[in-house]
């Protein structure tokens, strides 16, 4: 019936609080139902919704900023006929607590509307403590429309997740409970019920005021009834009794003191049913641990355990993550135990740990850190027949002199040996490792690579010898390893030629080198790492440029003065590491589409030479502490002028940038930047330009919309005499990367304000100056394009990330990324 009554009318229909597809299926089918010039409105509380239903744009709703939530709350509050005295600042405290949130400014307005300034400050009080429930009732609608195991995500986010831990970390946790997080936390951002914030979980107060509201449910001042330890009054109260209720617990003995760690044993030996818990302790306790530890435990993770092992009741038949450090006990357990859920085990600043445990006890086990446990004498041998182990990771283990013999890891992707003992040998290979992609060997006393590699391992992808200082001899079938794609080669210093000659290691290249190089294995490879190896003129083989896949080649740390051929013939490579190159003179011919170059500390370098006219996709470029370039400012304009979409980074020694800079370097944090008329179409984004000492840690930039009565500082245009020791650093921030930020973007108008942060590696402000300026468009290129998919495939493993988020409803925060140096 819509169908036909609609479909030659142009119609605008608003389709509110849709939570169903087939209520979009019955009501709007699809365009043809409508006429040309129809507009379909839908709102809802799940963005899953309306992609399923493949409309033409999802829009987020964006939070009311102060003033406008000021407008709203004064619509349903304000009562003519009953002034409330400090209407304007108790107003402004209910608006805060609202953040934004309209539901909230209409609940709690309509609310006060007859209250008096009392009732008005009791009102206050009490939402500190105890939530509106009409306002948590309606929030709640979305939490009762999730699954169950999304229901479980969603409570140990608000109560223990928010804006406190790494993603990364809280999905070990997730996946732990068997929460399947990934299709989880998409689901609960849909429903709008979490953001992501760099890298945390985050949410609006209110929906966190949900969450503690749904957990302490219709008992909220008896904490042991509650699902998960919220807070201190249980712990204050001593929680003597066995508690069947809570599942999840945080705790931090270290925040109380003396005796603190006694009373935490405590409270875990009365927890019958927890599923996770997390315990923090900076210091080594001596009081005997916990008496008993809940076998429905699935992740543990504590810091400073007791010398005590654990309980031997203590069977966690679902325990799936066990993270141990600074913990004192000699083993985990005594003999054999059987923990078949098992999938990570790390083991680390372990200083009395003297062995491991049975592997066979742990089949399903995939991953397995060592770490920084100085008595470890032993692994047991079962490692080597494991069948589920998929990373292995030992590192500053100084006493372990042998790890086992692999008989049989099929599935082991990745082998990390690192800083061990000296005289700790490389396992020997007996079966092929069909699954291993990645070996990396550190700081390791081996004096021979096994032939074994070259024959087991022939799958191989990265492969990583870093301070291997005594290695002697290679027995490595390189031509075996045919996918490998990372290969470094890092600081050593004397080598074995075949013919069983000792001489150092840049005299074996000159004669071996090109053997290594030949396309029977170095097809594939991608990344060349031959840093702090002592190459000196003649040593490196014309052959690298027959590595046609390589992307990314570090020399640096060499003491070559010039390359005798030309490196454009390595059309995929996208950086290039020529860093401590000290006697370095010149660069090489470079390939076109270098992405990013560092030549940091190359003290005789002078000249940037044909960089700015061949090199035009550079987007990353550090020359500093080297001789003053004389020609960095037309590479810039070269730089800018190739990648208007793209952000980027450029640190130069000396001030020759600096100085001509079209808007003056001046001292302050504060400046604004007049915008001409019709700006966002004759200019691609800003250019800053600062002038920072060399022990600079970050910098942040904050760009507010200017509003009535704002001032910046007084400016001091910076001296040259005053700025020693320094360096010129410029950032490239396109208009197209502020494009996600839409509200805040489209409100700028002629006038924008940038505040300015330096700092170095002490927290102190640096006190140099700076510089913005307006860069302008392409002669011709018109307004900002989309990158082609293909541009924003190339560049984007190599373009710097520059972060923002919304720091209020006027202010953008922009953290500025410090280019690589070594």
């Amino acid at each position: 019936m819509i169908r036909s009554r609609s479909s030659r009318s142009n119609v605008l229909i608003l389709l509110d609080d849709v939570d169903d597809i087939t209520q979009l299926e019955a009501l709007a089918g699809s365009h043809n139902w409508f006429g040309s010039g129809s507009r379909i409105i839908i709102t809802t509380r799940d963005e899953h919704v309306l992609v399923t239903h493949k409309v033409d744009q999802v829009c987020p709703v964006t939070l009311l900023s102060h003033e406008e939530a000021l407008q709203l709350f004064n619509k349903h509050a304000y009562n003519k006929s009953n002034h409330v005295n400090n209407y304007d600042t108790l107003s402004s405290h209910m608006v805060s607590y609202a953040a934004g949130l309209p539901l909230a400014l209409k609940v709690l307005g309509s609310f006060l509307y007859d209250k008096d300034e009392k009732e008005w400050m009791s009102s206050l009080a009490r939402l500190k403590d105890i939530p509106d429930m009409e306002i948590m009732e309606k929030l709640k609608i979305s939490y009762d429309g999730l699954k169950p195991v999304e229901k479980e995500l969603f409570l140990d986010i608000a109560c223990f997740f928010r804006q406190t831990l790494f993603l990364g970390r809280a999905m070990e946790i997730f996946e732990a409970c068997g929460y399947h997080p990934d299709i989880g936390i998409k689901v609960l951002r849909q429903k709008a019920l979490i953001t992501m914030d760099d890298g945390f979980l985050d949410m609006h107060d209110l929906i966190q005021e949900l969450g503690y509201y749904i957990v302490k449910g219709d008992h909220p001042n008896d904490p042991e009834t509650h699902s998960r330890f919220l807070e201190d009054t249980m712990y204050l109260a001593g929680a003597t009794v066995e508690n069947h209720k809570i599942e999840a617990m945080q705790l931090y003995p270290c925040w109380y003191g003396d005796g603190a760690s006694s009373h935490v044993y405590k409270i875990v030996s009365n927890m019958k049913k927890l599923r996770w818990l997390r315990v923090f302790q900076n210091f080594e306790d001596h009081a005997e641990g916990p008496s008993f530890l809940s076998n429905e435990l699935r992740y543990i993770s504590w810091e400073h355990y007791p010398r005590s092992p654990f309980p031997d009741s203590f069977q966690p038949m679902k325990l799936v993550h066990l993270k141990l450090t600074h913990s004192l006990q000699n083993e985990l357990w005594m003999g054999y135990k059987h923990l078949p859920h098992m999938k990570v085990l790390q083991l680390d600043n372990m200083k009395n740990l003297h062995r491991t445990p049975d592997f066979d006890g742990l089949p399903c086990l995939q991953k397995l850190e060592l770490k920084n446990c100085d008595m470890l004498t032993e692994i047991h041998r079962s490692l080597g027949n494991h069948a589920s182990l998929e990373q292995v990771s030992i590192s500053k283990c100084d006493e372990l002199r042998r790890i086992p013999t692999i008989v049989q890891m099929r599935k082991l992707k990745t082998l990390e040996i690192e800083r061990c003992n000296k005289s700790l040998e490389f396992p020997e290979i007996k079966s092929y490792m069909e699954s291993l992609v990645k070996l990396y060997l550190q700081g390791m006393g081996i004096d021979s690579l096994l032939s074994s590699i070259g024959k087991r391992c022939g799958n191989l992808i990265s492969l990583r010898l870093i301070l291997c200082y005594h290695l002697k001899i290679i027995e490595v079938n390189f031509d075996g390893l045919i996918y490998l794609k990372n290969f470094a080669l890092n600081k050593l210093e004397y080598m074995q030629m075949p013919i069983c000659n000792s001489t150092p290691l840049r005299h074996w290249y000159g004669n071996q080198l090109s053997s290594w190089l030949q396309p029977s294995w170095t097809l594939s490879l991608e990344k060349l790492d031959l840093s702090s190896c002592n190459l000196t003129d003649g040593v490196i083989p014309n052959d690298i440029c027959e590595l046609s896949n390589l992307r990314e080649l570090n020399l640096s740390h060499n003491n070559f003065t010039r390359f005798h051929f030309s490196l454009s013939q390595l059309t995929q490579l996208k950086v290039l590491n020529l860093s401590w190159c000290e006697s370095l003179v010149e660069f090489p011919e470079l390939p076109s589409r270098l992405a990013i170059l560092r030549a940091v500390a190359c003290w005789e370098l002078e000249a940037i030479g044909d960089l700015k006219n061949k090199c035009t996709r550079l987007c990353q470029v550090s020359l500093m502490f080297g001789s003053s370039m004389k020609d960095g400012s037309r590479l810039l304009e070269c730089m800018l002028q190739e990648n208007d979409n793209h952000n980027m980074i450029m640190q130069l020694g000396g001030f020759e940038i600096a100085k001509g800079f079209i808007s003056p370097i001046l001292r302050k944090s504060r400046r604004r930047l007049q915008l001409p008329e019709n700006w966002r179409n004759d200019f691609s984004g800003f250019l800053i330009c600062a002038i920072l000492s060399d022990d600079y840690r970050f910098c942040s930039l904050r760009m507010k919309k200017v509003t009535s009565g704002m001032e910046s500082e007084d400016d001091v245009v910076r001296e040259e005499s005053h700025i020693g020791g320094h360096r010129t650093v410029l950032w490239y921030i396109p208009f197209a990367s502020f494009y996600r930020h839409t509200a805040w973007w489209n409100s700028i108008g002629n006038e924008v304000l940038f505040v300015f942060d330096k700092r170095n590696y002490n927290g102190r402000v640096d006190k140099s100056g700076y510089g913005v300026r307006l860069v302008p468009r392409k002669s011709g290129s018109g307004p900002t394009k989309t990158p082609t998919a293909q541009e924003e495939s190339e560049f984007s493993d190599y373009a710097p990330e520059f972060d923002s988020y919304h720091e209020s409803e006027d202010a953008l925060y922009i953290s500025l990324v410090e280019s690589y140096c070594s």
